[in-house]
């Protein structure tokens, strides 16, 4: 019988990316991260050391912890949790179960450093459309979920990336925006080394949707037409970045659990 303190590669792939998905702590030590950088989305560095001085901070959320083999690293920092009055469950078999699995790990060369409060922040120009929100729903559900995002006037965003140490994306000039025909999400899934089969089927809706190619998926026009009418809901960019997170969830569910489901009420009428 599974351990309730356990979860598997597969229940926790199933959760990741999604808005309620656990807290992801890897507490894999130097050696083991040497040996592969890579970390599972989302996840969140600790050093199972010091574990009594941090584990306030997950008050109230689910945890999963993750350590090289899924033994006595990830099974300590979970009990202790667990002493702190925190929902903690080791990851079955550690990474190593989760990169034998095939699952998506993040490539990390390319994911900016958190700043001293823990988060990475990012800078883009104002009034989102697409790929603006796009590409924070990426950061904050796979790569970095308490990223920071500023919006800012276009022609201040590369000054104020230099004076606040922000990563700019989606303008001209930097590493992190369109690159030929894909657009910055697509450029993200590649750096990232996030392809999946739902994430590729929404990034081809999104480069559509951005490009004006609407024929590449018979989503991408309900897409524009939605974060265009958001644009136009709200004044608050970080308003219409929280309103456009829920929207690329819905897409994002549809893209891995409901593409093959149709609706046809009213049904053929019997005689």
């Amino acid at each position: 019988m599974p351990s309730p303190t356990t979860m598997t590669a597969l229940q926790l792939s199933r959760r990741i990316g999604l808005p309620d998905a656990p807290v992801i702590l890897d507490v894999r030590i130097a050696e083991d991260i040497a040996a592969d950088p890579r970390y599972l989305p989302g996840a969140i560095a600790r050093d199972f050391r010091s574990v009594p001085t941090w584990a306030g901070e997950f008050a109230g959320r689910d945890v999963v912890v993750v350590c090289q083999k899924g033994l006595k690293l990830s099974e300590g920092v979970a009990a202790w949790l667990r002493h702190a009055g925190i929902t903690a469950e080791k990851l079955e078999g550690g990474f190593e179960a989760w990169a034998a699995a095939q699952l998506p790990l993040v490539k990390p060369e390319h994911v900016p450093a958190r700043l001293a409060q823990g988060h990475t922040l990012w800078v883009t120009r104002a009034r989102p459309k697409v790929d603006r929100i796009a590409c924070p729903w990426l950061i904050r559900r796979f790569i970095d979920p308490g990223a920071v995002f500023l919006f800012v006037a276009a022609s201040e965003v590369a000054a104020v990336a230099d004076r606040f140490g922000a990563t700019p994306f989606d303008i001209e000039g930097v590493f992190w925006s369109h690159r030929g025909s894909l657009c910055t999400f697509d450029v993200m899934l590649d750096e990232f080394g996030l392809h999946a089969a739902a994430l590729d089927r929404l990034a081809m809706i999104i480069r559509g949707a951005d490009t004006a190619r609407l024929d590449l998926a018979p989503e991408a026009a309900g897409l524009l037409a939605a974060s265009l009418g958001l644009s136009r809901m709200y004044r608050d960019d970080l308003k219409q970045l929280d309103a456009g997170l829920a929207l690329y969830d819905a897409f994002y569910r549809w893209a891995r659990d409901a593409v093959e489901e149709s609706h046809n009420w009213p049904g053929p009428r019997t005689q």
